[in-house]
């Protein structure tokens, strides 16, 4: 038996109850030195504490008593904070996505596990995903990205002209070159987190203007400097850049202009198409040929159509037609005997 102060007491109780421990009134009395009613007035404020941070949607958590256990016990309700079953689909996502550094998954992954209660839990869903952490491969640019998401973020939010120093594809932290950009967002695709921005040239008015009317994606890896310039740009909610529904039309990360597809599928799961294209409709349907029409940005889509195979073909623009065209007669010619 040994004596704590009031509230270290309480701190003591609602850690073992976080940790899936049955809290026994009697029991905790005998432990703490004191009588039983001092204990459920413990458990009275830890559950109006709860009950307090659940009205807020900050909890979804409160302390019931289990007849079957005879004592008390955390339970769970649907609310704001992640649940188990989340907590592991969660990290199975964050491990396939190989955006991160092993150390940058590890400490990330570690943090939400422990979010599980109770305790057997944390280690039912570390074992879980044990395997795949231990074999975990990062990418190979061996970049730590967190805090540079989180201070282009900052610039973002508060629509400051960066000065970023970039390396392009091929090249090396040496030969870089320095851009002036408007950052709109930062997105994830394909193993990488990407900056859209808008590049931009300084005029002899000393004036910031767009180089182009679509946004330039730059690999936030391949950024290895930023800073402020010291002014900032203004956008009119009507203007805004909405990156959601760039995020739809886009494909490998390859910028563009903005194309109308239409396509005619005639493969096994048109669901996939449908998936892969967020801006795809059904035009039409007869004897498992559909007709779809959709709108992308850039080259990343030419990568895409190319990978289906015969499954897909371009009906428009006619231009994108005609590129696939010479595409797949250059590749059948590397095939020729």
């Amino acid at each position: 038996m040994y004596r704590l102060t009031k509230y270290n007491r309480i701190l003591d109780i609602y850690i073992r109850l976080c940790e899936g421990k049955v809290i026994s009134k009697s029991e905790e009395a005998e432990r703490f030195g004191v009588n039983e009613r001092s204990i459920q007035r413990d458990i009275d404020e830890i559950r109006a504490i709860l009950d307090e941070r659940a009205v807020n949607g900050k909890e979804n958590r409160t302390v019931i008593y289990d007849r079957s256990k005879k004592g008390f016990v955390i339970s769970e309700s649907e609310g704001s904070m992640l649940d188990n079953n989340e907590i592991l689909a969660v990290s199975k996502i964050l491990l396939a996505s190989r955006a991160f550094t092993k150390k940058e998954i590890t400490t990330i992954l570690d943090k939400i596990v422990l979010g599980c209660v109770p305790l057997k839990n944390t280690k039912l869903v570390s074992e879980l995903i044990a395997n795949e952490k231990y074999h975990y491969v990062q990418p190979r640019h061996s970049t730590k990205v967190t805090k540079k998401l989180w201070q282009i973020g900052e610039h973002i939010r508060d629509r400051d002209y960066i000065e970023i120093v970039y390396f392009r594809q091929g090249g090396n932290s040496k030969n870089t070159t320095a851009r002036i950009v408007e950052p709109l967002a930062v997105i994830f695709s394909e193993y990488y987190f990407y900056l859209l921005s808008y590049t931009i040239k300084v005029d002899e008015c000393g004036k910031y203007k767009r180089t182009h009317d679509y946004p330039t994606i730059f690999r936030l890896d391949r950024i290895t400097d930023f800073k402020a310039v010291g002014d900032r740009f203004s956008i009119s909610y009507a203007n805004r850049f909405e990156e959601g529904l760039f995020r739809k039309r886009i494909q490998f990360m390859y910028a563009g202009d903005l194309l109308s597809l239409k396509l005619r599928y005639t493969g096994a799961s048109v669901e996939a198409i449908l998936d892969k294209l967020p801006t795809a409709e059904i035009i039409s349907e007869c004897n498992n040929e559909w007709l779809i029409k959709a709108e992308v940005y850039g080259r990343g889509i030419f990568m895409w159509l190319l990978s289906q195979g015969d499954m897909i073909e371009v009906l428009e623009p006619v231009e994108l037609r005609q590129q696939m065209r010479e595409k797949i007669l250059k590749m059948s010619s590397l095939y020729s005997e």
